[in-house]
């Protein structure tokens, strides 16, 4: 019989949940960057040495590391400097347009000024801001202001002018330059925002790396240990790349990160495959994952594309933003080249079109392994559905949109199709490992907003979303673990503590396993975080 060495780590005397058909143990073991073993604080004991770090749970509950399976972390770092226009801070249009006059005032003339996370649904104006009033807050600044899906732009009208656009601007293919009365209102969407993206300044090199470290300890303050960035070439193109791999070697990467590239018009896959950053490449810490491409827009934006019209505009269908023989091509050139895909496509629409190019390319070179990913996936049809599955494609889904948006999904497609989207139930039932993600700065990085419409179906105003499609706790932990390191190939290293896996260990404040939805949504926190054995977060006085 094999001698465990003593434990770097034990957390015992309280409730861990190792995975779920592991289940749950009153105690783990950490040694060497891995779970050492996991039992009862009787069977941990004899693994406590003298210089075993013991973390007393005092009934507290420990999962493996969360896992944001789809978020844009690079984004979400340089956003933390920009003006915070989300519902919370700025509830109506007067305070969105003061938030905008305060930073003008303590910005210098003619530099930009960019604002995220509006959602006109829930200002008190009911309506997007308009150029006129954004120029009225800061006439000497251009001003950019991304609406919370992050599809649609409303600007001012010298960012207008920076960008080229005016009334006769074309519009392009997949986008919309909205005008009201022949005058241009301000409002950008999708492929619409492409001279405007132009004009924006790049952040510098250090800025990047700046803004990795800055969002992933915020993550690991939630005990986030691994992320998927949902899009890297989106801000900086091809220097991304380098500054991910900057700030590993700098020590400078908070968390397990898995590289999403750019796939598509203006995307940086030819780059990447040349210089080898194909899907696999890399390591436990930063991993090169799939290839995306965006097919549609938003629900909330009317921008996802439906069969069915929005309500009460029956002309729109929302925007696919790729011709079918453009996605054809798209699908089969990645999958050719080796890369795991993760298409955003949210209306049905849009995942019929992608597993139409799905399947062509998977009827031409089978890989059942491949393991290609519909990020979103919210409107996907029964039938659909079991195309995926025959396919094995995984839906990535964000629960949290039915908390935020499940009334705006209400009010732009109805009752009847919205409230069954983001079926999290139906897609476990199927088999299928739906991993959880925020789409963060879309939503906040806070998980427990998340979890509670996982396990509720309610929406932020009460609303409650197909309640059948509710899972239970177990389930969501998985959904937020170990499913997480399935869609990112990674189930053989992290996602469940087992003896083995990576030692990725979050302490919440509280048992989940027995706590009320609302005291998790409203009264818990994480106290500790444990990254490959090491404790990168800790709370001040609650980790022991």
């Amino acid at each position: 019989m094999s001698v465990l060495p003593k434990a770097d780590i034990v957390l015992t005397n309280g409730y861990v949940f190792c995975g779920l058909s592991e289940g749950i143990k009153e105690a783990v073991a950490l040694w060497a960057g891995c779970v050492l073993a996991t039992g009862s604080a009787a069977d941990i004991e004899p693994l406590i040495g003298p210089s075993t770090r013991v973390i007393d749970l005092a009934g507290r509950l420990a999962t493996p590391g969360l896992c944001d399976s789809h978020m844009h972390l690079l984004p979400y770092g340089v956003i933390m400097g920009h003006v915070d226009v989300r519902p919370a801070s700025a509830p109506t249009l007067a305070a969105l347009l003061e938030r905008v006059r305060e930073r003008a005032s303590v910005t210098p003339p003619g530099q930009w000024i960019q604002g995220r996370g509006y959602d006109q649904f829930a200002l008190s104006a009911g309506r997007h801001p308009l150029r006129e009033e954004l120029d009225a807050a800061a006439p000497d600044h251009p001003v950019a202001i991304v609406r919370a899906c992050g599809h649609v732009t409303i600007c001012n009208s010298l960012a207008l002018k920076l960008a080229g656009i005016d009334e006769s601007t074309p519009v392009p293919q997949g986008g919309a330059i909205e005008q009201r009365n022949g005058r241009l209102t301000g409002l950008l969407a999708e492929t619409g925002r492409d001279r405007l993206k132009a004009v924006i300044p790049e952040p510098t090199n250090e800025e990047l790396v700046q803004a990795i470290d800055d969002a992933g300890r915020a993550c690991l303050s939630y005990g986030i240990t691994s992320v998927m960035d949902a899009g890297v070439g989106m801000r900086a193109g091809y220097r991304e790349v380098a500054a991910y791999r900057a700030a590993q070697r700098l020590g400078r990467l908070p968390v397990r990160t898995t590289q999403c590239l750019l796939g598509g018009p203006g995307g940086i896959v030819e780059q990447a495959y040349a210089d080898g950053v194909v899907t696999g490449a890399g390591d436990s810490m930063l991993r090169v994952g799939p290839v995306k491409i965006f097919t549609d827009g938003s629900a909330g934006g009317r921008t996802a594309a439906m069969t069915e019209p929005y309500l009460g505009e029956p002309e729109t269908k929302g925007l696919m933003l790729l011709h079918n023989n453009e996605m054809n091509d798209l699908v089969h050139d990645y999958h050719a080249k080796g890369y795991q895909l993760a298409v955003h496509a949210i209306g049905d629409a849009a995942i019929e079109q992608t597993l139409n190019a799905f399947e062509l390319a998977l009827e031409a070179m089978p890989d059942p392994g491949r393991r290609h990913r519909i990020e979103h996936a919210g409107y996907a049809r029964p039938d659909q559905n079991a195309r995926m599955r025959r396919l094995g494609v995984e839906p990535v889904p964000q629960p949290v949109f039915i908390y935020d948006f499940g009334d705006l999904y209400i009010s732009v497609v109805g009752e009847k199709r919205a409230k069954p989207s983001y079926p999290l139930r139906t897609w476990i039932d199927l088999g299928f490992k739906p991993a959880a993600g925020s789409d963060a700065p879309v939503c906040d990085i806070d998980p427990f907003p998340n979890f509670y419409s996982m396990l509720t179906r309610k929406t932020s105003h009460g609303t409650v979303m197909s309640e059948g499609e509710t899972v239970s706790i177990a389930q969501a932990i998985a959904a937020f673990t170990e499913f997480g390191a399935y869609v990112n190939k990674a189930e053989n290293e992290w996602g469940r503590l087992v003896p083995g896996l990576a030692a990725d260990v979050a302490v919440l404040s509280r048992n989940l396993l027995t706590a009320s939805p609302e005291e998790i949504l409203h009264d818990t926190r994480c106290d500790l975080t444990i990254r490959g054995g090491e404790v990168v977060f800790e709370r001040a006085g609650e980790a022991a």
